[in-house]
């Protein structure tokens, strides 16, 4: 009996140390979960500009006090703050690439001695960042007035189509909406998009709703078109007979403008003729004689560098900038 209880004993010290000694068992490997692919996103400039600048340009917001209403009539869908931020992070930009460019290119391509393309860079990188900020803060305004420009060409026929629909019984919301789902890309759209913006998502009536685009447009003649139907609807006046007279009268000054607008034309035309054809021309002439004859230089500038600047860079730019002032004074219908 004892030799089976030693023995017995014996059996489970074995067994557990057994159990002890044997190695764990491994988990199944799980399967890694498929890699989904995030496609990337690009951000938008402004907010790339406001991110790095976007807290340090406190001190400049009041030099740019008349651009926020400029971004309102503008219709950019940019916030103040971030246009600023993106107007001065261009122009660190440019200042630091014309400032970089501009001696490497003087010294290697025209032979310009390193001191004076180092002056010529100086020179130019506080001629492009003045230049970057100048042209971001007229762009809003040319904008506006291009926008405005647009609204008063479609003010004869957007009248004439309004008045149709109030005679037919429309109601002013419903006119409104009509115009801003046109097929036809007009002008006319975003501002009733926007007004059934306000009636619809914010809950305005359509009175405060009119007074606020009036506000915002930058038209005098759409401004004054809103005032009248708001005035015309409060005093319970006869509204389709109200819109056929101003269809009538922007009709009429419509025609005007076409006229003046000719005369305009006639001495644009005469401008771009003396100034960018005959102008340029003598000028290459008179260039190509002083380089032949070994003279005439204007310190650095010899006279092949200024034909070459005149020919790349000035006669380029000169006719951008006029056809930026054809656009600006041409009539869209």
């Amino acid at each position: 009996m004892k030799d089976n209880k030693a023995y017995q004993k014996i059996k489970m010290l074995y067994t557990r140390l057994k159990l002890m000694l044997k190695p764990p068992l491994k988990k199944p490997r799980q399967p890694k979960p498929a890699k989904t692919y995030k496609p990337q996103v690009f951000k938008e400039p402004q907010i790339i500009a406001f991110q790095f600048i976007g807290g340090k340009i406190g001190a400049f917001l009041p030099l740019f006090r008349d651009l926020d209403l400029n971004l309102q009539k503008s219709t950019l869908k940019v916030s103040f703050k971030a246009y600023v931020s993106l107007t001065l992070f261009i122009a660190i930009l440019a200042s630091c690439a014309t400032f970089a460019l501009v001696p490497i290119t003087l010294f290697s391509a025209f032979k310009i001695p390193l001191l004076p393309a180092i002056l010529f860079g100086v020179g130019g990188s506080l001629f492009a960042g003045a230049l970057s900020i100048i042209g971001f803060y007229m762009y809003p305004i040319y904008r506006a007035d291009k926008f405005k420009r647009d609204l008063e060409d479609e003010l004869p026929f957007t009248t004439g189509y309004m008045a149709i629909l109030t005679t037919a019984g429309v109601s002013p919301e419903k006119i409104f909406y009509s115009l801003s789902s046109m097929s036809a890309p007009l002008t006319i759209s975003i501002e009733a998009k926007n007004i059934v913006r306000d009636v619809n998502l914010f809950g305005l009536d359509i009175i405060s709703s009119l007074e606020k685009a009036s506000k915002r447009t930058p038209s005098e003649r759409f401004r004054e078109m809103l005032e009248g139907l708001i005035s015309t609807v409060h005093s319970g006046g006869n509204l389709a007979a109200y819109l056929h007279e101003k269809s009538k009268q922007y009709m009429k000054l419509k025609r005007i403008s076409l006229r003046k607008f000719s005369d305009t034309l006639s001495v644009l035309s005469e401008f771009y003729v003396a100034l960018l054809v005959t102008g340029p021309l003598l000028l290459v002439i008179m260039l190509a004689v002083m380089a032949m004859l070994g003279g005439g230089s204007l310190g650095a500038l010899s006279p092949n560098l200024i034909l070459k600047l005149l020919t790349y860079i000035g006669i380029p730019i000169s006719s951008i900038m006029f056809l930026i002032i054809l656009d600006a004074t041409s009539p869209k219908w």
